[in-house]
């Protein structure tokens, strides 16, 4: 079947349009996300020990993700930019120490920072490459400092022991600048637990800013637990 030369130019601008929505994913800000092992662990679920063994009790990255005012989020926009561990090779033991992996079986986080950087980073490639996205998540960690903020307020990792949220998100907003969402699990007794911790960043990566949309996180109640990591306790081995 022969084509006429309108036919041709409109496959031309639709082909043309897919690939630059796939390729060249445009976003407003980041969601920078940490999460608290000893929530992670303390559920039903439970945790494993990465194969580096227990990390520190402090939080720990779970990502930085690129997402529109929307509320909407862009995700694994580049199939052609894989991971690659030896470009992050050098990162690999402060990645595990302040990125690692809960997820059974245990695991030496590979897989984890793959599917982040698949997943998330791929759609920021206007901003960083692989690299510099670990990089990147690895400076607001540092800079948010989410477990010094909480200390200053006297809320220290404890358990049986509540704090309202208005005392939570107030000693981290005094701490970085601005408020944060936080999202809470549930324990084996039905207690809510700070789970993950929200930060809005700016479209450079560089910056926390107010969020302009909250996320759709699991809410918390009035009164929530920080418990305890230095206590707990991982699943036996699969």
């Amino acid at each position: 079947m022969k084509l006429n030369g309108r036919a041709l130019l409109i496959i031309f601008l639709v082909t043309q349009s897919v690939a630059i929505l796939t390729v060249a994913k445009e976003f407003d800000f980041f969601y920078f996300v940490q999460q608290w092992p000893g929530s992670y662990c303390d559920s039903r679920r439970g945790c494993c020990y990465p194969k580096t063994g227990k990390p520190a009790e402090d939080f720990s990255i779970h990502g930085l993700w690129p997402n529109y005012i929307d509320g909407s989020y862009p995700s694994n926009c580049d199939s052609s930019n894989p991971f690659d561990d030896s470009k992050v090779s050098d990162l690999e033991s402060v990645l595990q120490e302040h990125w690692p992996t809960l997820a059974c079986p245990s695991g030496d986080g590979l897989k984890f920072w793959r599917h982040e950087w698949e997943k998330h980073g791929t759609c920021a490639e206007s901003v960083f490459d692989e690299r510099g996205y670990f990089e990147a998540a690895l400076s607001l960690k540092k800079k948010a400092n989410l477990l010094g903020a909480l200390e200053n307020a006297g809320i220290k990792p404890a358990d049986g022991v509540f704090h309202t949220m208005g005392q939570i998100k107030d000693a981290i907003t005094k701490g970085v600048g601005y408020e944060p969402f936080i999202e809470c699990n549930v324990d084996s007794s039905g207690y809510h637990q700070i789970y993950q911790v929200y930060q809005c960043v700016d479209a450079s990566a560089s910056n926390f800013i107010k969020c302009p949309v909250l996320p759709h996180g699991r809410a918390c109640g009035n009164k929530v637990e920080f418990p305890s990591f230095s206590s707990a306790s991982s699943r036996d081995e699969l």
